[in-house]
């Protein structure tokens, strides 16, 4: 069975700008939360494109990407991810190139097909949706960029090329999934908001994975990530608190995008199918003590057969942020079960 002690754990940081934050006090709680991973343990963090979204800070990722990296010193850095069809792959394959040599053996690139936006804000970044359709040969191109084995004649990244930047495929469905499988490449799965097809998509990768003509390599193996919500505190009243905030905030980010919604408003649609639907997508999520959300992690991970947990920090305030990491990180995890195995064994 997988534990949190041997599945590596990473992070995704939406970089939310929650008011009355201005943008620079979001990203500076960004980094204090990178630091905190970072001397914790985690594995990564990672940072997700998206753009006109007011209460999200990552829209230029790589800028951002390159901000927290200067102020961590071992945890990894990447994109969760940065989404292709908005870009060129050789104007990607030269920001992440310059990362990697910045930063060697730290960056991670994740890729998307989605547009991360809605239809106008995709029209104004000069896209009209068709790009999404040459995702799969848009990854093999910028592969080819960073390995050095350009499948563009005469055309190199400058940096970039021979960088090596391990790519990452993202999903919420089937389709990544299979996409991932047919390039050997690693898959992670976005269920921290879009579960509903998670243990299809893990079985789907692992069964047709290519590892014969993986992008990633001749020894390449199947790396399956699976996302979750998490929030740990000491006291399991907090951490049930902390979630129904997030919760409500969640129902006003998807349902108030066209009007304005009130606590009370909030409050109702709880118990309102259109407010239970949003809830539906925070399914995958861990709430209580160290030892509840260690166990919750723990049959996850083994249910999806998960190689790594990407962690989803859902608390609002940022103290209960940093107290979960802090009790989340795998050594402190190790020590947890460490004792309770010991007073087992006493008793």
């Amino acid at each position: 069975m997988s534990t949190t002690a041997s599945t590596p754990l990473s992070l995704l940081d939406l970089a939310f700008v929650r008011p009355p934050e201005t943008i620079a006090d979001g990203i500076a709680r960004s980094v204090r939360l990178a630091q905190t991973a970072d001397q914790r343990g985690y594995s990564r963090i990672w940072f997700a494109e998206h753009h006109n979204m007011p209460n999200i800070a990552s829209s230029a990722t790589a800028l951002l990407i390159q901000h927290v990296a200067s102020q961590t010193e071992n945890v990894r850095v990447g994109s969760g991810g940065i989404m292709l069809p908005n870009h060129a792959p050789l104007m990607i394959a030269e920001q992440f190139g310059t990362l990697e040599t910045l930063y060697p053996g730290r960056i991670d690139l994740g890729l998307g097909r989605a547009p991360g936006t809605d239809g106008p804000t995709m029209r104004a970044l000069r896209r009209d949706g068709t790009e999404a359709d040459r995702f799969q040969s848009d990854v093999m191109e910028l592969s080819g960029y960073l390995s050095g084995y350009s499948r563009i004649p005469g055309v190199n990244a400058y940096p970039g090329s021979r960088t090596d930047v391990p790519l990452y495929i993202l999903g919420s469905s089937l389709f990544g999934a299979q996409l991932a499988a047919k390039l050997g490449l690693p898959y992670a799965f976005a269920s921290h908001f879009a579960p509903q097809m998670l243990n299809e998509a893990a079985y789907t990768y692992r069964t047709h994975f290519d590892a014969a003509n993986s992008l990633a390599g001749p020894n390449a193996k199947p790396h399956f990530i699976a996302a979750a919500n998490v929030i740990a505190h000491d006291n399991a009243e907090v951490a049930q608190e902390q979630k129904t905030q997030a919760e409500n905030a969640w129902i006003k980010n998807h349902l108030g995008r066209n009007r304005q919604i009130t606590d009370d408003d909030v409050h109702m649609l709880r118990d309102h199918p259109a407010g239970r639907q949003v809830l539906s997508m925070l399914s995958r999520a861990a709430v209580g003590t160290q030892s509840e959300v260690v166990a919750w992690l723990d049959s996850f991970a083994a249910e999806v057969q998960a190689d790594e947990l990407m962690l989803v920090n859902l608390a609002p305030d940022e103290s209960v942020q940093h107290r979960t990491l802090e009790l989340l990180a795998p050594s402190a995890a190790e020590s947890q079960k460490n004792s309770a195995q010991d007073a087992s064994q006493v008793a």
